[in-house]
């Protein structure tokens, strides 16, 4: 049993809660698309089977998704997570900014997951919320929990920004870091530090995290790149790879 950051206790969830979890935040926090519209059905009786903690947001961001056309969703997507920097969904943007450092910090994602047999393609940036949890939910459960623990201050921080900002995406972060351990003391420190300060100003483009050689890019894409998502829910992996 472990205490959430209020110091109640929480249920711990089982692997296979942790999948569907994982599973339903990844695929709610992709690009808006009507294959996404057709799947909110099962993601929300999915989420019925969650602890309230974990489920009630999720079935919160399937509600608000429901209340707008699929128009008004891309260009709120677009709004939400292109131009603010607070509510950024590459996790290394939040300790790196644009810098040179952060693609080192890619490269250790995609090694991380090279390691578990997991080949993302060229065309995505590891660091995407959306991959590190199709990753954990399919993939790697421990090596996924811990990519999320590593950058748990940015995490928190996007989660405290979209509800302050009341997105309608913000339940399923919320439900992703429900999954985690509750913060300890140093742990928020760096949350408010972070929420102080914000992401490092950019100083350089980034640079590609696939070779040692620095050629200045673009941080992010000139827009909003969907990212394949496999089905829901996903088999349970015991354990990680």
């Amino acid at each position: 049993m472990s205490r959430t950051a209020t110091g109640r206790r929480a249920e711990a969830l089982t692997d296979t809660q942790l999948t569907v979890a994982w599973q339903a935040a990844s695929l709610l926090l992709g690009y808006p698309d009507d294959e996404l519209l057709g799947r909110l059905e099962l993601i929300e009786e999915a989420a019925t089977r969650l602890p309230e903690r974990v489920g009630g947001p999720l079935r919160g961001c399937v509600v608000r998704l429901r209340e707008a056309s699929l128009t008004e969703l891309e260009a709120d997507y677009v709004d939400t997570f292109d131009t603010r920097r607070r509510h950024n969904l590459f996790l290394t943007y939040f300790a790196h900014g644009d810098t040179r450092k952060r693609g080192m910090a890619l490269l250790r994602f995609k090694q991380a997951y090279l390691a578990s047999g997991f080949d993302l393609v060229d065309s995505e940036l590891p660091d995407h919320l959306c991959v590190v949890l199709e990753y954990a939910a399919t993939v790697d459960r421990e090596q996924g929990r811990r990519l999320m623990l590593d950058h748990r201050a940015g995490l928190e921080l996007l989660r405290i920004s979209l509800a302050e900002a009341g997105s309608r995406w913000a339940g399923a972060v919320e439900a992703v870091t429900a999954t985690l351990p509750p913060l300890r003391g140093e742990e928020w420190t760096a949350v408010r530090r972070l929420a102080a300060e914000g992401p490092p100003e950019e100083e350089v483009g980034l640079t590609p995290y696939e070779t040692p050689a620095f050629d200045p890019g673009p941080a992010l894409p000139d827009g909003p790149t969907p990212l394949p998502m496999p089905s829901f829910p996903a088999p349970s992996v015991s354990g990680g790879r």
